[in-house]
């Protein structure tokens, strides 16, 4: 027994005295060297943050997002693409494995265990050490984790067709048109509204907004097809077919 400022205190011959290493000290303890989290240390986290944020601030400025057409729900062509860091399971999705009627495997089943098991991460490492190679399982997961998330997002952003990409979702001029129009009834009841829009302003197919083929080689391409157009996409009659093409050249931006 101890006697101290005016109080007793028993101390226990089974418990050391000694402070372990694991205790961290007080920053009173070392003059000079450490610093108040309030206000001294937050606030240098605020002005290093205030900065990244500008700098952040400036990139959009600077490079603003892209934009693309008002989306079209006829546009059955078009393929959507998610952002970077949704570019890995955007790519497992097209292995025969996880597509199709596997779907589910690639949508749900994967990255729900993938997720899962960082969920689980603390519960299944419960030791003290910090030190990744004193701790194979975790540092060896976590690795192939990375190590699979970026092998996917390159095998996505070198196979995809980024021209297609850029052509199919491009802001496009749209054409001033009378809906009532036996012209553009002709176009809706065609297949032309499938590869070039209901308002014309293309797809799979160029936009007839702007044109530069009179009636007569509209007509013509409807029935010959050109370029990547194969022939015979009109189905009715030659007096139709003449009717739709003027409409089409009498077309004209907004």
């Amino acid at each position: 027994m101890h006697r101290g400022k005016g109080m007793k205190f028993v101390g226990d011959s089974r418990i050391p005295a000694t402070r372990t290493s694991r205790i961290p000290r007080d920053y009173s303890e070392y003059p000079g060297k450490t610093e108040a989290f309030w206000p001294n240390f937050l606030l240098k986290e605020w002005l290093v943050g205030a900065v990244f944020l500008i700098g952040y601030l400036i990139l959009t400025v600077a490079h603003p997002s892209p934009l693309e057409r008002q989306a079209d729900p006829t546009d059955t062509g078009y393929i959507p693409l998610p952002d970077w860091y949704f570019l890995f399971l955007y790519q497992l999705l097209k292995y025969e494995f996880a597509s199709g009627p596997y779907n589910v495997i690639g949508a749900i089943i994967v990255p729900g265990l993938a997720f899962g098991a960082l969920m689980l991460a603390p519960f299944m490492d419960k030791g003290p050490e910090r030190r990744p190679f004193k701790r194979p399982l975790p540092t060896g997961f976590m690795l192939l984790a990375i190590a699979g998330i970026m092998f996917l997002t390159w095998e996505s952003v070198a196979n995809h067709d980024w021209e297609a990409a850029k052509a199919q979702g491009e802001i496009r001029e749209e054409a001033q048109f009378d809906t009532t129009a036996e012209g553009y009834t002709l176009y809706e009841a065609s297949s032309c509204i499938q590869c070039h829009g209901n308002a014309f302003e293309g797809g799979l197919g160029p936009s007839l907004a702007t044109t530069a083929y009179t009636a007569e080689e509209i007509a013509d391409i409807a029935v010959h097809g050109i370029g990547t157009m194969p022939p015979d996409q009109w189905k009715g009659s030659d007096e139709d077919l003449q009717k739709l093409a003027t409409f089409i050249d009498e077309l004209s931006p907004e």
